[in-house]
């Protein structure tokens, strides 16, 4: 699924290339119209053409495109979602659901697999909303040991379960989840209030060390995430320990065990991540 370190690369390539662009118009598969929706009813492919992109935001795991006037679109890329910019004449993707036609000659083109993304045509109290219910972002400067510290105190669920949590922080999945706890020396299953503020310091320099590196390598591509070149992430090869259950811990050599850690499949080293502090 694509995570915080795909979307953000996904911003900072299609934002020069469809800023400032008008939307001709737009096509949908017929076959999952409901891939764009808009609000109380409107007719968003149809609402769409003449107005014009302004800014490409990320916040957490969602892609904003802000449009003129006071309109935005709200993307979700969810497990097998890609957002690519291609020459308008280029055939259909391989489970294109919609195609935003721009004025030089470009398109703006959602494909997903699944079908399990949305993009959504929103008012500002909408995006405001969505702001609302997202923590705080981890690359931010508000993001720091004492603020995680805050939101840790007296929980007694696991430290990975609340670091999935979006309402807490935005942006993180289970890839990076596992890479920084790893990184900090904690284990996944750890109750979050029992992290002391070196620990804390610990996370949160290696929370902010993972994704900068995986946004330094366009993201992390098992399967078919691609950036909006159409060009998949490098990142895989810098994972350390996620989906490497049975191979030699990288720090020490013993064998990466795999556990369910709040329905999810964790990768941990039970000697470099201790359960006791």
């Amino acid at each position: 699924m694509p995570e915080l370190p795909e979307v953000e690369p996904v911003k900072r390539i299609a934002e020069p290339l469809v800023l400032g662009r008008k939307i001709l118009g737009v096509d949908l598969n017929p076959d999952f119209r409901q891939v764009l929706v808009g609000p109380n009813g409107v007719d968003a492919a149809a609402t769409l053409p003449g107005m014009v992109i302004t800014s490409l935001n990320r916040r957490g795991k969602y892609l904003i495109a802000n449009l003129d006037p006071g309109w935005h679109l709200i993307m979700h890329l969810r497990m097998t979602g890609r957002l690519l910019v291609v020459d308008s004449g280029l055939e259909p993707l391989r489970f294109q659901h919609m195609a935003i036609h721009l004025d030089n000659g470009t398109d703006l083109r959602f494909a997903d697999q699944r079908k399990f993304g949305r993009v959504q045509l929103a008012l500002t109290d909408d995006v405001k909303a969505l702001n609302a219910r997202l923590g705080v972002e981890p690359l931010t400067l508000g993001f720091t040991p004492f603020r995680l510290g805050e939101m840790f105190a007296g929980r007694k669920a696991p430290v990975k379960s609340l670091l999935l949590n979006q309402h807490m922080v935005a942006g993180l999945g289970n890839i990076y989840v596992d890479e920084a706890l790893f990184r900090a020396g904690i284990h996944p299953q750890i109750s979050a209030g029992q992290l002391n503020q070196i620990l804390l310091m610990a996370l949160v320099e290696a929370i902010k060390h993972v994704l900068k590196t995986a946004i330094r390598n366009q993201g992390t591509t098992f399967s078919s995430f691609e950036n909006p070149y159409g060009e998949k992430g490098r990142n895989a090869e810098y994972l350390r320990v996620y989906g490497k259950h049975g191979q030699p811990c990288p720090r020490c050599g013993y064998e990466l065990e795999r556990l369910i850690v709040g329905g999810r499949g964790t990768t941990v080293c039970a000697l470099c991540q201790p359960r006791v502090y």
